[in-house]
């Protein structure tokens, strides 16, 4: 029998074979280490979810009922997977009524919302795609008003998340990330968040609450997918290429904007309860014999309209949603127009440091906060519009800012961080 003299000797002679099952045993470790961790958070969050589940209601009380719109294509075709995994378990186990509707092709949510009846909670389980379709086709109901006030979960499954950096802690593990996604929705808390409308001359209205982007960066970004092969330089590849084509990338337009309103007090969320019969009474004889005087209608006055002519490399609009603000006095949008004096290879470099954060506004760059504005396109403008990183054909639009329009359920630590920042 060969001594620990004798193994060495045979693996140092074999060392292509040693290395090759060193490096599979190595990496076959790491992958048990890392399903047997993703297993414990999904029990932990089970665990607390059921807490939940377990409190006592009078039986009168029906159940709430929380409705799911899932896109199975989102990540990749993962989001179903991800989702029965680590998001409807914890579901269920709330107590809650869940239905889930999933989606079978891009604009469904749009048309199943104008459908949908009552229920307490919505709960959007997708990216970016699917918030926004799913905003837009609530904010198109006739009945709106009342359907807007329904609190909204959001569930992070997509490739891009935009709305996970406010809502919840950064998290370098999907299981986590979604855990304590769903986990946030069952505590309750929820921020208000702003909501774009985005109209053209004749396409229905167009809702976003990340932004809208215009211009030879968002143009670019959106081919560097053609060069998968490149790897992490596809990115530049895609930017770099585009100024072989063309140089410089201008987009000429007009902009018209109102500036920012004033932020009235926000409503209460709990209605107040009814007076006695007594007072009711008497509220209506004093109306009866002392009626209110007719008050004569005041012109309004004439809205101050700001104009500019653009030559800009990109144009955008974001909300104030990715630094919420939850104390402030004014609401607008943040208009960017970025300086069209840029050269190639600050192009191309400041196009990846875009892939990152879309809606950065560089430096040099003119800066505008608006509460409405009216962008005028030549005739054959050319590109396309990102709203919320989904593709719309460039045109004529006016953009308005709906503040506070949707309440978003929140992880209570991202609530609490936006308070103290706010106080700071």
């Amino acid at each position: 029998m060969a001594g620990p003299g004798g193994l060495l000797a045979t693996l140092r002679s074999h060392w292509k074979k040693t290395a090759l099952a060193a490096g599979l045993l190595g990496w076959g470790a790491s992958w048990m280490h890392g399903r047997h961790r993703d297993n414990l958070l999904r029990r932990a969050a089970c665990q607390e979810a059921e807490v939940f589940g377990n409190q006592l209601i009078p039986s009168s009380m029906p159940l709430k009922k929380a409705t799911v719109f899932l896109n199975p294509a989102a990540c990749k075709g993962k989001a179903r997977n991800l989702f029965e995994k680590n998001a409807a378990p914890i579901l269920h186990l709330s107590g809650l009524d869940v239905t889930v509707v999933k989606t079978d092709y891009e604009g469904q949510a749009k048309k199943l919302l104008e459908l949908m009846e009552n229920t307490d909670l919505i709960i959007i389980a997708g990216g970016d795609g699917t918030v926004q379709e799913v905003i837009t086709g609530l904010l198109r109901r006739a009945d709106e008003a009342a359907f807007s006030k329904i609190p909204i979960g959001f569930i992070p499954l997509g490739k891009t998340c935009t709305l996970s950096h406010t809502l919840y802690p950064e998290s370098m593990n999907q299981v986590q990330h979604i855990t304590n996604a769903t986990l946030a929705i069952l505590k309750g808390e929820t921020v208000p968040l702003d909501v774009l409308q985005i109209k053209g001359e004749k396409e229905q209205p167009v809702f976003a609450v990340t932004g809208l982007r215009w211009g030879s960066y968002r143009d670019s970004g959106a081919k560097a997918s053609k060069y998968w092969y490149l790897g992490p330089l596809k990115t530049k590849a895609a930017h770099f290429f585009s100024t072989l084509k063309e140089w410089p990338q201008k987009r000429q337009a007009d902009l018209m904007y109102l500036g920012p309103t004033e932020r009235p007090p926000e409503e209460p969320e709990e209605k107040p309860s009814r007076p006695p019969l007594y007072v009711r009474l008497y509220r209506r004889l004093r109306l009866y014999w002392s009626p209110p005087r007719k008050e004569i209608p005041q012109e309004a006055a004439p809205e101050d309209w700001e104009e500019l002519k653009l030559s800009t490399i990109e144009f955008s609009i974001a909300t104030q949603n990715r630094q919420l603000d939850l104390t402030r006095t004014e609401d607008f949008m943040d208009i960017c127009i970025e300086a069209d004096t840029v050269g190639k290879g600050q192009f191309v470099n400041r196009g990846s440091q875009k892939m990152r954060d879309p809606h950065t506004c560089p430096e040099g760059s003119q800066c505008i906060q608006a509460s409405r504005c009216i962008l005028q396109l030549p005739e054959g403008a050319e590109g396309s519009f990102g709203i919320d990183n989904e593709e719309y054909e460039a045109m004529p639009v006016e953009v308005k800012l709906l503040p506070r329009k949707l309440r978003f359920f929140c992880d209570p630590r991202m609530r609490e961080q936006m308070l103290r920042a706010a106080v700071q």
